[in-house]
């Protein structure tokens, strides 16, 4: 059966941040991501997930200065101490909510190297991977197209594949979002049958309105049905906005119980 994640940053912007978990679990939700949690201490986060009976699947690393245009850190040359900071606080905080899954936000490298970006993220990777293996923590590499996020270090998810497959390193998989692969590659039945034990966490969203994955270029059911079919057992995050459906996020959720 897949497990779904509501993503706290995304969904129920009505909400102060702290109220969307009641909402989550209100919907029927067990599980939810967040961009960051670093918003609450991590004793205060553990208790609200607590109390809403809420279990963590996915938080990102520190985006750095967004107001700068950064996005990550984790690929920028001279910025390494100020990344692996980043990355040693993402650990601590998996660890203390029992998060299995930490994605690594690599950087926007308009201007840069990219060579050189990709080489210092392999370092940062080397550096973190062991580090979280050793709390069974899994470290996701995720794609973003360009339209959500122009000149991150890499686009497509075959970016991504190709630099866990690299560095083969046990706990570094590839961030799948639909919305993004759609965006960029389409080719989706392919990959993932190729690739799915190479994919760590999944998220989903409709195309091209990122907003509720029952709608638009790609068949929601077929997509979700096909992850069951290869056996997918980790979460799939809900990584919308609020979309045709309106307020009607259980409406969404049924759908994806029921498709």
């Amino acid at each position: 059966m897949l497990k779904f994640a509501a993503n706290l940053t995304m969904l129920f912007q009505d909400l102060p941040l702290e109220q969307r978990f009641k909402r989550a679990h209100d919907l029927g939700f067990e599980a939810v991501e967040i961009l960051w949690p670093y918003e609450f201490e991590i004793a205060k986060f553990k208790a609200l997930l607590e109390e809403n009976h809420l279990k963590l699947a996915l938080f990102n690393t520190k985006a750095g200065n967004v107001q700068a245009g950064e996005w990550g850190l984790s690929c920028i040359k001279g910025r390494e101490s100020e990344a692996r900071e980043h990355l040693d606080l993402a650990l601590a905080y998996a660890k203390g909510l029992n998060c299995p899954t930490i994605h690594v936000m690599a950087g926007v490298v308009k201007g840069l190297d990219k060579k050189q970006c990709f080489e210092t993220l392999k370092e940062n990777l080397n550096y973190i991977c062991p580090k979280a293996q050793e709390a069974g923590i899994t470290i996701t590499l995720e794609a973003l197209c360009p339209k959500v996020k122009e000149n991150y270090l890499y686009k497509s998810q075959y970016e991504t594949l190709a630099l866990v497959k690299e560095l083969n390193l046990p706990n570094l998989k590839v961030q799948y979002d639909f919305y993004h692969a759609q965006m960029v590659d389409g080719n989706i039945t392919e990959f993932l049958e190729q690739n799915i034990l190479s994919i760590g966490h999944i998220q989903i969203a409709s195309v091209p309105d990122r907003t509720e994955f029952n709608h638009g270029e790609l068949d929601g059911a077929y997509c979700l049905n096909l992850l069951e079919k290869l056996g997918y057992q980790g979460y799939i995050g809900l990584e919308y906005k609020k979309g045709v459906l309106g307020d009607s996020t259980k409406s969404a959720f049924d759908y994806l119980l029921k498709r």
